[in-house]
């Protein structure tokens, strides 16, 4: 039945806006001091609407809920109401915590993950996190090129079907994430600029145009609401704030946790998750934010696996030692000098934290899909060193993430897709190969002419996974059940003790567990043993004389 809807826009530079139905109906928007134009009607689930600005341009809802007809076409009003079966689900402790991050697109869409849960249950998933759904133009994309934030994509799937995968996943005990992006809007399908220039900073530019001007009360406004919006109106367990090094804005960040956190009904688990290249420990904390990712983590482990020294992996000369840091307290780069970053000073002190404030992983979107040609650490290393690496980051007591496809040895590629037309897709095709011409393979342009085509469909179809039981999967599950038997229950309050080097790829770090047991790891990726006395109770991994073989892992907790 139609009821009663509020429908409003803030375009402070706009004289007039009308409210265009899908009917035919136009209603003038009545503007007050603020700089919003809002309108009552009554209209049912399922109408069709845009704005008309100044009487010549239509545009749709920037917070619609849902859109007909990609992102230029009509916005569509949502029925909010949706019948939950896991009335009493309230999430699980951040320790309990093991990550499966998740392409929508290249999973089937909603209903396609709902049709995996089982699956990642029985592997130990406990958390999957989806890469974002806010709209983007056409049917292909990564998600960062999105304009309506707040509306699932089409190509995903409809509102329900995201709200009926959520459930599936709650009634099996799975928490679930959401990545968003509030540093940027894509290039294709942002009409902000038409009618409120003063979104935008042009005195600050980030890699993708002007920055975001935080300082406007509405556009606060805007993203909090978003973020408060997933999370109740979906039941997200919690949030991946893409990029927040782009925000030029930390009193932003602390003001949308601190809401989230009031907002948050009591009993419940929400967990917010940042990146964040500046490594600001100051941000994360129990009333702030949960954890971030430590790409600093990745970066030691992918360089002893790979040997590669370029790009960001130049600030990664001494990977033993960088790991060892980062197994003991958190970042790698605590203030130090980053060649990467034109020997400017990267991070904060970071050994305050506990592990579990740090998400760690081999591989993610980022890492395998920033690359030419999207190869899986499954081609790149030998794998007895990877299997040694899986085992050391799925029994470390920080918190752990597992990429779509890793857990059965996925040898297809993930690549970087857009789905952008004409003028667009050439340049983003253009552009893409140029990031490269700086990398050693790709000095000659012929070389950088065989990077694929984000835009093209044959660059999409070749990132789809295919789904396998394999060794692979039988050495995570492995991990995993003594990640649960073991680790997570001593998880609460765990505090390092420290971490060594044992040689040129091997490290050694002990951690105090919740029951005062001690937890230690030893990972050997060199060409020789490494002298390592063991200790007792031995759960993963085994050698003999006080020598830890190449490429092995070993865990032992001493009560």
């Amino acid at each position: 039945m139609p009821g009663v809807q509020q429908f409003s826009l803030w375009a402070p530079d706009a004289e007039t806006v009308d409210l265009v139905l899908g009917d035919g109906r136009v209603l003038p928007m009545l503007p007050d001091f603020a700089g919003y134009f809002a309108a009552k009607e009554a209209v049912a689930a399922g109408t069709k609407y845009r704005f008309r600005i100044n009487g010549e341009t239509l545009v749709p809802d920037p917070a619609s809920r849902w859109q007909a007809d990609d992102v230029h076409g009509d916005s569509v009003v949502v029925d909010a109401e949706y019948a939950w079966r896991a009335q009493n689900w309230r999430g699980r402790p951040w320790a309990e915590t093991v990550v499966y991050e998740i392409h929508p697109g290249l999973a089937g869409g909603f209903a396609g993950i709902a049709g995996q849960l089982k699956r990642l249950a029985a592997l130990g998933v406990t958390a999957i996190e989806l890469m974002p759904i806010g709209d983007f133009p056409g049917t292909r994309n990564w998600g960062y090129d999105g304009v309506l934030i707040y509306a699932p994509s089409t190509a995903y799937g409809t509102p329900d079907e995201l709200r009926a995968m959520i459930d599936a996943a709650h009634e099996l005990g799975i928490q679930v994430f959401l990545d968003v992006v509030y540093n940027h809007f894509g290039p294709d399908g942002n009409y902000l600029n038409v009618y409120a220039k003063s979104f935008f900073r042009e005195d600050v530019h980030t890699p993708w145009g002007h920055a975001i001007d935080f300082r406007q009360p509405p556009v606060r406004k805007f993203f909090i609401d978003n973020a408060l919006y997933w999370l109740e109106d979906y039941r997200f367990d919690g949030l991946r704030f893409d990029a927040v090094h782009a925000i030029n804005d930390s009193d932003f960040l602390l003001e949308m946790a601190a809401k989230i956190r009031a907002s948050v009904a009591p009993g419940r688990y929400v967990h917010l998750v940042l990146e964040n290249e500046h490594n600001d420990a100051s941000l994360l904390g129990s009333e702030t934010f949960t954890a971030q990712w430590n790409d600093d983590w990745h970066h030691c482990l992918h360089v002893m696996l790979t040997d590669e020294q370029e790009g960001y992996y130049e600030d990664f000369g001494a990977p033993a030692a960088q790991l060892a840091r980062c197994l003991s307290e958190g970042f790698a780069y605590q203030g130090e000098p980053s060649l990467h970053a034109g020997e400017k000073p990267r991070g904060t002190p970071s050994a305050h934290l506990p592990g579990t404030a740090f998400v760690i992983c081999l591989q993610n979107h980022d890492q395998i899909g920033n690359r030419a040609f999207g190869e899986r650490l499954q081609t790149l290393a030998k794998p007895e060193a990877l299997r040694a690496a899986i085992a050391l980051l799925l029994l470390t007591p920080q918190i752990p993430m597992i990429f779509m496809g890793e857990e059965w040895g996925e040898q297809n590629p993930f690549l970087y897709f857009t789905d952008h037309e004409s003028e667009l897709g050439r340049l983003v095709r253009e552009g893409r190969r140029k990031e490269f011409a700086k990398f050693g393979a790709f000095q000659n342009a012929g070389t950088r002419e065989k990077i694929p085509d984000p835009n093209a469909p044959e660059t999409f179809d070749a990132s789809k996974p295919e789904p396998a039981e394999t060794e692979w999967t039988a050495l995570y599950r492995t991990c995993l059940d003594i990640r649960h038997e073991a680790i997570m229950p001593r998880l609460a309050g765990c505090s390092s003790l420290g971490a060594e080097i044992l040689g040129e790829k091997a490290v050694r770090a002990r951690w105090l567990m919740a029951d005062n047991a001690t937890l230690t790891l030893a990972i050997n990726l060199g060409h020789a043993p490494v002298a390592c006395a063991p200790g007792h109770n031995l759960h993963f991994g085994a050698f003999e004389d006080q020598k830890l073989p190449p490429n092995t892992t070993c865990l032992w907790i001493d009560p």
